[in-house]
């Protein structure tokens, strides 16, 4: 079942949009060289509590996961696409990070990811997150009243296999409200005019991977829960949570 939000709603919505926009910022600010995923996951958790939120992650099981979601983000390192474990492994100088976070407050969830390098960039990730940023923008874009979810995942890939870099489409984007994943299934590539009719109220999670190797393989990793790309090469994801209103897409993940 596809349930449309009020504009009361998506406002409550925001909220907790904040709340991850904010992780995001102090997640960003902490990492550096040394620092562990934990002490990452850490200060999330602290950001949450501290806005009398709920971490949506914690706890977790779809059917794809080996065990509860142990952490409140979801930390993927350099060839780590999706999902990667927030454990004592310290990061390095050059690595590229995803950082993911969903919060709720007052029972309304929101969604988003943010990639970034630690120490001194690489030329090459710099263009990676720019790419996969594009790629987001894109979607974001493309998700407007009257058009269709096929628009979404086109926009989408146009841009990032358009930059030579492989994605996979098994894990893409979802509904988002009273559940964290909630109906519809957004995909990060389809063609366009297929699929679902974009209305007003309707709450989505875009959210591209790239992986720099071009390829469109990917494997589980033995902890049960990180998605790797299958070339080894790096990776990134980065996500929204949207609200598409009359006038258009509105961001509720940003500060």
């Amino acid at each position: 079942m596809i349930e449309l939000k009020s504009a009361g709603e998506i406002a409550a919505m925001r909220a907790a949009g904040r709340v991850v926009a904010a992780v995001h910022a102090a997640t960003r600010a902490e990492a550096g060289i040394g620092v562990t995923l934990k002490h990452l996951d850490d200060v999330a958790r602290t950001v949450i509590e501290e806005a009398k939120a709920g971490a949506s992650f914690l706890g977790y099981h779809p059917s794809f996961g080996a065990t509860p979601y142990p952490g409140v983000i979801c930390t993927s390192v350099n060839g780590v696409m999706l999902h990667g474990l927030p454990t004592q492994y310290r990061l390095r100088d050059g690595d590229l990070i995803s950082v993911d976070c969903a919060a709720y407050v007052d029972g309304w969830h929101a969604d988003g990811t943010v990639s970034f390098t630690v120490g001194t960039p690489r030329a090459e990730d710099l263009k990676l997150i720019k790419v996969a940023e594009e790629t987001l923008g894109a979607g974001i874009e493309a998700a407007r009243p009257g058009g269709k979810m096929g628009d979404i995942g086109h926009a989408m890939s146009t841009v990032g296999r358009g930059a030579g870099y492989g994605m996979q489409n098994d894990f893409g984007g979802h509904g988002i409200g009273r559940a964290m994943h909630e109906s519809p299934w957004v995909p990060n590539e389809a063609r366009p005019g297929r699929g679902l009719r974009l209305r007003p109220g309707l709450v989505i999670a875009i959210e591209p991977s790239l992986m720099a190797g071009g390829g469109n393989d990917y494997y589980m990793a033995d902890d049960g829960w990180s998605v790797c790309s299958g070339d080894g090469s790096r990776s990134v994801h980065v996500e929204h949570t949207v609200a598409i209103t009359e006038d258009g897409p509105v961001v509720l993940t940003c500060p």
